[in-house]
């Protein structure tokens, strides 16, 4: 008959039962570890031992090894037990080159567990000295590791030049890999740190982010230094006691119940950002995680969907000074890393559907055409910059409510066909004298040509009246089909985000209308659009000159 005392969940006893549990865990998992030692120990020396058979000799030299060019000590059981895999393998023998791989692999694991105990060793020489540093740091990822397109961004984390990676990609880019590897290595790095990773649904964690995370540590070398938990799902550093933890945004409660023993989250990896609910969701679960350090490591990984209207697409063009986004795709990755089947796979989709494949291997968010601007560019406008615009036009398109007045100011570079919008002014319920005196603060001048949408031709007049330089728009057949083509045209329509907020939304969202079938209608669609209205009339000298 069961103890039903065994039967209590984990998390439903005492803390104290639960020091007592792992601590019983650990004594076990301690002789296990002895036991193991033992036995390699006795392994180790009987393969140290010289050859001294016939038959060992003659397999070498069987085997095309030269035995007057080896030293007499490397001559030994370990050499021979080597050489009759490799016999093996090159035979066909599946079992013998899976163990030969092995073999491989874990003298690569050994020798970065050795580098681990050096800095180790130095790290506790330091502490006794009193030159130490206040924070110290060892381990790392080795380069072989890394794909070529996340080495910079290695040497940005390991400075802390951001707190938030973003990191868009294809399918076999390896951006999850890395994710994992930065978060095994900033807990090795940051004792205080307890690690997060979310997944927008929870029955996912396991199949996905946790074996990444499981990936990371084997990688690293570092099997020994965990401990894992999988209900629920919890991995915890057995020297030190942090703790990673897996969680779902289908339950916000169990994020917001999480309590390290000590320290505080200060790393946490969004995979598949664009399956989470959206901006506001992630932030709110960022302000519910990390709490109490100074010093946080943002990561979030996704494969963009074919939609540029994604919220994830539109976050990604948003800058924002402690956010680094880096794309990537499978091109930069080693090919052996990928292997054929998935090389062919690529190759075989670019060749039957480009559209495809540019966004399910490039990381391309190409849509379906619903977005009527693709040249938008959102980024600072510098003063710099802004010191060197002479090419100024001003426009109005006027509202009331709910329908919003707006006026903005664009700058055109001829030379690159590129436009400037770098000041708005939107409000909603303004009369005309109170939207006058605002432009008036902002700095128009009565020497600022200020063009304004000319079905209102009285509040051009009274615009006029208050010391304002305003004019119609001049309209006619086809002239808004024909402005929206020559906006669509640019090379680029660069907006300043934080300058003109409103403009940036409305050219990024702006869609064309489709069928109840989903497929789009010709036509640009009348709504949401009075920023970019207002910047059609300011530009109309422009694309109403003959050639442009």
């Amino acid at each position: 008959m069961p103890n039903e005392y065994n039967l209590i969940p984990f998390q439903n006893r005492t803390e104290s039962e639960q020091r007592r549990i792992q601590s019983e865990g650990g004594k076990k998992s301690g002789e296990s570890r002895r036991r193991k030692k033992t036995m390699k120990q006795v392994m180790d020396f009987l393969l140290s031992l010289p050859a001294n058979t016939r038959a060992d000799y003659e397999l070498l030299v069987n085997q095309g090894i030269d035995l007057s060019d080896l030293d007499e000590d490397f001559v030994n059981n370990m050499l021979v037990v080597n050489t009759a895999l490799m016999a093996k393998a090159k035979a066909g023998d599946v079992s013998a080159v899976k163990e030969l791989r092995s073999v491989i692999q874990d003298d690569y694991f050994a020798n970065q567990k050795l580098k681990l105990e050096k800095e180790k060793l130095k790290f506790e020489r330091e502490k006794s000295s009193p030159e130490k540093s206040a924070v110290h740091t060892y381990g790392g990822i080795p380069a072989s590791l890394i794909a070529p397109s996340f080495s910079s961004v290695l040497f940005d984390i390991s400075e802390h030049e951001h707190s938030e990676y973003v990191f868009p990609g294809g399918r076999g880019s390896t951006k999850s890999s890395f994710c994992g590897l930065n978060v095994i290595d900033l807990m090795m790095k940051n004792e205080d740190m307890h690690a997060c990773v979310l997944r927008a649904v929870a029955n996912t964690l396991k199949d996905s982010v946790y074996a990444q995370i499981l990936w990371a540590i084997s990688s690293l070398g570092l099997d020994d230094e965990f401990a894992y938990i999988k209900s629920p799902l919890e991995i915890t550093r057995i020297s030190t006691g942090q703790k990673i933890y897996f969680r779902g945004a289908d339950d916000p409660n169990k994020i917001k119940s999480i309590k390290p023993p000590f320290g505080y989250i200060g790393i946490v990896w969004f995979e598949e950002l664009d399956q989470f609910t959206g901006e506001d969701s992630v932030r709110k679960i960022e302000q519910s995680v990390i709490r109490g350090g100074d010093v946080a490591y943002k990561f979030k990984s996704f494969n963009p969907p074919k939609s540029a209207q994604n919220w994830a697409n539109k976050y990604i063009k948003i800058p924002r000074a402690d956010k680094l986004v880096t794309e990537s795709n499978y091109l930069s990755v080693p090919q052996k890393w990928l292997g054929k089947p998935f090389l062919d796979d690529a190759e075989f989709l670019k060749e039957t559907n480009p559209t495809a494949y540019e966004n399910e291997y490039l990381g391309v968010a190409n849509g379906t055409g619903g977005n009527v601007f693709d040249n938008v560019e959102i980024r600072e406008i510098t003063e710099e910059e802004l010191s060197h615009f002479d090419n100024i036009y001003n426009g109005v398109d006027w509202g009331w409510y709910p329908d919003l007045y707006a006026f903005v100011r664009v700058h055109y570079a001829p030379a690159q066909h590129t436009l400037y919008i770098w000041q708005e002014y939107t409000c909603n319920k303004q009369s005309n004298r109170q939207t006058a005196d605002r432009l008036l603060k902002l700095g128009i001048t009565s020497y600022d040509l200020i063009t304004c949408d000319s079905a209102e031709n009285k509040s051009v007049g009274d615009y006029k009246a208050y010391g304002l330089l305003a004019r119609g728009a001049e309209k006619g057949p086809g002239s808004r089909e024909y402005s929206y083509k020559w906006l669509q045209s640019l090379r680029k329509i660069v907006i300043d985000n934080k300058r003109c907020p409103v403009a940036c939304e409305e050219f990024l969202n702006y869609e064309y209308d489709r069928d109840k079938e989903g497929n789009v209608i010709s036509g640009y669609p009348d709504g949401n659009d009075h920023v970019i209205d207002a910047v059609r009339y300011a530009t109309d000298r422009i694309w109403k000159r003959r050639g442009q």
